[in-house]
């Protein structure tokens, strides 16, 4: 038996598995999982095994709050492009990396935080992560991950990464996933935290692309920030956006 396969091929029955899920969800009610700590950091810092290994072991420290996944996750942070593990996992929608979308996933979890001491480096983690926006792909995820206690805590990095993003899109810079969606879903995000900032920053970024796909995406703010602010948005959505948009707009607007 390999050791990742010890790791991450075998429940805490013993039992093999193909469903590594099974393994690192099962720990959220298997204090047993303590055990297998000091392998997974051997194994994701060993540059022998292979990188697909070594990511899973990340992601399964990370979700099981350990100081080592999310120290993993902020130097994979550091330096993207030059993560041991960087293009292993390949989006099917862009053909680009979305390893740091599944760590976003990791990271978001505060399950076992609290009992570990680890919650100040989790929001550490994910304010890395954040800040990497407006140049890695999350797969439409960040503006659904993080609760609203991190929200809270990251609205100044969103604020600048969003800003930064807006400023590449106004210029022409080129990238190879739609980046004026993934800052609106950032936007979105923030909407059900504080619907004023919220909005600002979603037509921020819809003053310079507003393309039918973020305007799409766009469409939650109108729920999310509630109040004056929201209903606004949703009438400049109406004029700009297409049928579809439209018919969502008007069935937010009637449910706030």
């Amino acid at each position: 038996m390999t050791r990742f396969s010890e790791l991450l091929g075998t429940d805490f029955d013993g039992e093999p598995t193909s469903d590594i899920d099974d393994v690192i969800y099962g720990a959220f009610d298997e204090p047993g999982h303590r055990d297998r700590v000091p392998g997974l950091v051997e194994l994701m810092n060993d540059p022998a095994e292979p990188e697909i290994e070594r990511f899973l072991a990340c992601v399964a420290l990370t979700y099981w709050g350990e100081a080592a996944g999310y120290e993993a996750v902020l130097r994979a942070a550091a330096d993207p492009r030059n993560t041991p593990w960087y293009d292993f996992s390949i989006d099917r929608k862009f053909s680009v990396d979305s390893t740091f979308a599944q760590l976003a996933d990791a990271v978001a979890d505060r399950d076992l935080t609290e009992e570990k001491g680890t919650e100040a480096l989790r929001l550490e983690a994910a304010r890395a992560l954040v800040r990497l926006a407006d140049s890695e792909y999350f797969e439409d995820k960040l503006g659904e991950l993080f609760d609203s206690a991190t929200m809270l805590a990251l609205l100044d990095d969103i604020k600048e990464v969003v800003g930064r993003g807006v400023r590449s899109l106004a210029a022409g810079e080129k990238y190879r996933f739609e980046l004026s969606t993934q800052l609106v879903d950032l936007a979105s995000g923030v909407s059900a935290v504080d619907g004023p900032l919220g909005v600002e920053l979603a037509m921020s970024v819809l003053n310079v692309a507003s393309h039918p796909r973020a305007l799409n995406h766009a469409v939650p703010v109108v729920g999310r920030a509630k109040g004056p602010e929201g209903r606004q948005f949703g009438e400049y959505l109406m004029s700009v956006g297409d049928e579809k948009v439209q018919q969502q707009v008007r069935e937010t607007l009637n449910e706030v």
